[in-house]
């Protein structure tokens, strides 16, 4: 008997990773491509498709694909749609899935954007396994965020709820991306560490080996590694961070009563460093309804397969309706 599988698409701005994957989330094959940028995205779609068909056809007929999970930036579930994803130049409504189909015929085919792909992924295949609500964040170059209520992913009248990221958590604050001030990712994002680590330097006489480091050249790994020599401003940029985040995540917590909040991204790699300041400054914060309820937890997937992961996830809960 075949194998039942599903693939999972994620397009990054510069590449695309596939992946094929069972049920049981065990990665099978995997692929990339580039991500063919400010060009025609029929041209992309070529590139792509093709390289689906030689990763399957590789697979010697063992498999039956049952549908195909994508996910990427400004993603659309309900329409299909990749919506003014301006990183990406293929225009400002793309149809994706409509586009998609023409080349296939699967039972489920589904757009969705990471961060929502990565909590159904913890969902299905990490540690939400057994949980009906709960909320992920993605600290990478800016927050994302998936929020599950009873079993289920908001995605709201339009299909862009939950963007948590844009949460204004600084009245008049650091300027963000989406046009707005004091927004969470501006923060608490590896490029918001950053950026405090600058604001640090230059208000302050805190000793560092990061004022050697020439100005707009730090990294979010430089500060982690600081951290770890004991490097006090790195701390304070930390304990800032953790605060920002965790203060946040207690008004997150108001509205769905998570279980848990997962932290996962580059920031979250670092660990006690950020993990203990915002469960501190989470707690503080939090409405005495859901004080010490909630689990503030890293994802227990593989954080270089977790987008493929979650992508395929999604296809297996759209087969379950």
């Amino acid at each position: 008997m075949k194998k039942e599988v599903a693939i999972g698409i994620d397009i990054g701005g510069t590449n695309t990773v596939i992946g094929v994957v069972d049920r049981e989330g065990n990665l099978i094959a995997e692929a990339h491509t580039p991500t063919l940028t400010n060009t025609d995205i029929k041209n992309y779609l070529d590139v792509l498709t093709a390289k689906i068909n030689e990763t399957v056809f590789e697979l010697d007929g063992d498999v039956e694909v049952k549908g195909i999970g994508i996910g990427a930036p400004s993603s659309n579930y309900y329409t299909g749609e990749i919506v003014g994803a301006s990183n990406l130049g293929w225009g400002d409504v793309v149809p994706f899935v409509k586009l998609l189909q023409e080349h296939y015929d699967y039972p489920a085919i589904v757009l969705t954007n990471d961060a929502n792909s990565a909590a159904v992924g913890e969902l299905m295949y990490g540690g939400a396994k057994d949980m009906d609500n709960f909320i992920m964040l993605t600290l990478g170059t800016g927050v994302g965020s998936g929020i599950v209520v009873n079993g289920q992913l908001v995605l709201g009248h339009d299909g862009f709820a939950g963007e948590l990221g844009h949460v204004i958590t600084d009245v008049g604050g650091r300027e963000c991306g989406c046009g707005r001030n004091g927004c969470l990712e501006t923060y608490a994002s590896a490029t918001g560490i950053c950026r405090t680590v600058s604001e640090l330097i230059a208000t302050t006489k805190i000793p560092s080996d990061l004022r050697k480091v020439p100005s707009g050249n730090f990294t979010s790994k430089m500060v982690y590694d600081a951290a770890v020599k004991g490097d006090e401003l790195a701390l304070e940029a930390f304990e800032i961070t953790g605060k920002m985040l965790g203060r946040a995540i207690a008004d997150f917590v108001a509205f769905s009563s998570p279980e848990a909040v997962f932290l996962f991204g580059g920031l979250a790699q670092a660990g006690d460093f950020i993990f203990k300041p915002t469960k501190k400054y989470m707690e503080e914060n939090m409405c005495f309804l859901y004080s010490d309820k909630v689990k503030l937890l890293p994802s227990e997937l593989d954080g270089a397969k977790i987008a493929v992961l979650g992508a395929s996830a999604v296809v297996w809960k759209e087969l379950e309706k």
